[in-house]
């Protein structure tokens, strides 16, 4: 397969000189690998970025990023210096690379972190393991035949716990006895299979980092890209325009919508520059040689009834949590089930052990809470009022920063 043509910004492998490039990321332009990027500039002097062939200029995307959040302009100045793009395709054998672009760029390389994948809860199966899956497959593939022995960073997702809803998740947990919620939730558990298989076929050692759900209070904006809330939210808009209001609004002139959920129950949401420091942090602990997973996790859950309050301020909703499902669903109702996993994870009571993370970085691993005002601040346009809290908040401390 050809290599495809470099588009502007781009830096051919035989461009790179006799400097070699010691770290690449797959992912870069997403929102977790956008942070973590920021924190891998500060500890290399130069970076190559697997981005998707054909899917715009990523030179341009990464530097609006920085100036969109504010990063110095001197930074930005020198990113076309310090990122080296190469277009690839995960989904094909060797990245949709030749052979001997493929051998170069392996035997370039020191670390590897594949960050890349598709977080679509609406997905199929099929699908998603084009990306997630065989996307893996061939991170993998590019590790092994890198002379040097390059090592790998993988980004997976503390929701290959599956379908278990209460308990504890452990970091060296990987089954699927409870099935999934959904088929991202199956696909990542799949790439993880992979890495595993991979670290004994080749008796090298693997870092898995598991985030939870990752969310920001930075503002969207177009040129951003979006988080799984965000995704949340257009799914929410969508169902309610499709479904209409057939039974009318409520009182309040809020759609009346029931959902399977627990008016107890707790989801796990990281603050996604905090995750990014630490997922670079323990990347820079001595490995064991085996696979080292570690839950990137806050230590402290946020409520259900928050989550709801949350989606009520995104659309106008009234959400009543029930134990089952209605027999006679509304339209609104019916059309949420056909979303695998958005609406269940309102059930889940479920705890994240992050042991070994916080007894490998102590009290840094811990982070302010994530409280409702954070969230809506995350999904708020720009501009946009902020309802004024009941009662006033408690002073928080901000989250580590090793940037």
């Amino acid at each position: 397969t050809p290599h495809p043509a470099p588009r502007s910004g781009t830096a051919p492998l035989t461009a790179l000189g006799a400097a070699l490039v010691h770290v690449a990321l797959t992912g870069a332009t997403g929102f977790l690998g956008l942070r973590l990027l920021r924190r891998l500039l500060d500890t290399h002097r130069s970076v190559t970025v697997l981005a998707h062939a054909g899917s715009g200029d990523a030179l341009h995307r990464i530097s609006r990023f920085f100036e969109l959040t504010g990063s110095p302009e001197a930074f930005i100045a020198q990113l076309p210096r310090r990122l080296k793009v190469v277009e690839t395709d995960l989904a094909l054998p060797r990245l949709g690379l030749s052979r001997r672009v493929f051998q170069e760029l392996a035997d370039s390389l020191g670390t590897i972190w594949h960050g890349a994948g598709s977080i679509n809860l609406e997905g199929d199966l099929p699908e998603l393991r084009r990306t997630n899956v065989e996307g893996t497959r061939h991170v993998l593939e590019l590790a092994a035949a890198g002379r040097g022995a390059p090592v790998i960073r993988h980004v997976s997702t503390a929701f290959v716990a599956g379908g278990r809803r209460t308990g504890v998740a452990y970091e060296d947990e990987l089954e699927d006895a409870d099935g999934f919620e959904n088929a991202y939730e199956q696909s990542k558990y799949e790439a993880e299979l992979l890495v595993h298989a991979w670290s004994r076929e080749h008796g090298r050692g693997v870092l898995v980092l598991r985030p939870s759900i990752l969310v920001t209070d930075q503002p969207p904006h177009p040129e951003l890209p979006s988080h799984p809330l965000q995704v949340i939210e257009r799914i929410l808009r969508d169902a309610r325009q499709a479904a209409g209001e057939p039974h009318g609004p409520g009182q309040d002139g809020r759609l009346p919508v029931r959902t399977v959920g627990h008016p107890h129950g707790r989801l796990n949401l990281l603050q996604v520059d905090h995750a990014a420091d630490l997922m670079v942090r323990l990347a820079g602990l001595t490995p064991s040689g085996g696979v080292d997973t570690y839950h990137i996790v806050h230590d402290r859950d946020v409520p259900v009834p928050t989550v709801v309050a949350l989606l009520e301020r995104l659309v106008p909703l009234s959400i009543d949590l029930v134990v089952t499902r209605p027999e006679a669903p509304s339209a609104m109702e019916a059309l949420l089930d056909f979303y695998p996993g958005m609406t269940a994870y309102l059930a889940h009571r479920r705890r994240f052990d992050d042991t070994r993370v916080r007894s490998r970085l102590g009290p840094s691993a811990a982070c302010a809470p994530v409280s409702l005002d954070y969230l809506w601040s995350g999904l708020a346009a720009r501009g946009t009022v902020l309802p004024r809290p009941s009662a006033p908040a408690p002073a928080l401390l901000p989250c580590s920063s090793y940037s």
